[in-house]
């Protein structure tokens, strides 16, 4: 299986396309795993002549876990997941590529061109915030605490519902078939909701990031939702403005997730940001 080796941290991820072609790695969102890149977007982007990495963040899916079922603080913080972007870089021996993170992984991907600039093409950032602050953040913080766990059959039946609730007000497919058989697709793959309470706890240390950006003079696409009710689309004005090579996309119609339908503005913009660097 392909696993970072770079050091005692194993971060599983998954390459897509020819290895001679500029990189486009993709970070998903907090306790999301790797299947949240449906192989159908990332063969939209392979087929612009790009190779395509995914990768489960620490603590999902079958990378490295941080504790057991009873920890919710693993210790790190973001800084280390941006870290965990260039082990994946090392692996396959890329010297820097462009770096596409949805939500979390949106802040994940600003830490990683704030960290280590010379391992940075360019930037999509999704749904995302530059902190923690009300002015961005519409959903209660949760309490990070030992999380109940739930069966197999009761994870896949919440999915419609939960499904349901993300897309209301939105003017697009839920997706429901989609979400439905991911839900089992990542039980299967490492079933962990601790896990998800360790990045919290690594969200609720992360350093606002705003002023730094401004420093960030890569290519960006700033791509967000007018109807996300869980991170203020103020947040893709406020990003943008400050990054200097920023294009700036905010969606009537979509909430925090993107739907199928803006697949094609979203790839003709990662692959126009990316040819710009």
């Amino acid at each position: 299986m392909p696993y970072t080796a770079t050091d005692d941290i194993r971060i599983y991820f998954e390459a897509f396309g020819d290895p001679a072609h500029p990189l486009v790695v993709l970070v998903s969102g907090g306790g999301a795993q790797l299947l949240s890149w449906d192989e159908r977007f990332i063969a939209l982007l392979t087929a612009e002549g790009f190779r395509v990495v995914r990768f489960d963040n620490r603590d999902t899916g079958m990378s490295h876990r941080f504790g057991g079922p009873e920890d919710v603080d693993g210790g790190y913080g973001l800084e280390d997941m941006a870290d965990d972007v260039v082990r994946v870089l090392d692996e396959l021996g890329v010297p820097a590529a462009h770096i596409v993170g949805h939500s979390m992984g949106g802040m994940i991907a600003q830490m990683a061109a704030i960290r280590h600039p010379e391992r940075v093409l360019s930037l999509g950032l999704l749904s995302t915030i530059p902190d923690k602050s009300d002015r961005y953040v519409l959903h209660e913080h949760p309490v990070v605490e030992v999380p109940e766990r739930y069966t197999r059959e009761q994870i896949v039946a919440f999915a419609e519902p939960m499904a349901l609730a993300w897309a209301d007000g939105t003017a697009y497919d839920p997706q429901l078939e989609w979400h439905v058989a991911r839900a089992g697709e990542a039980y299967d793959r490492g079933y962990a909701p601790e896990g998800f309470m360790r990045q919290w706890s690594a969200l609720y240390r992360a350093p606002d990031r705003l002023e730094a950006l401004r420093s960030v003079t890569v290519p960006a696409l700033v791509f967000h939702g007018r109807e996300d009710r869980t991170l203020h689309w103020y947040a893709a004005f406020d990003i943008a403005d400050a990054m200097p090579a920023a294009e700036l996309q905010v969606h009537p119609g979509m909430g925090h997730f993107i739907p199928w339908e803006l697949w094609p503005d979203l790839v003709a913009g990662i692959v126009r940001t990316a040819r710009r660097a």
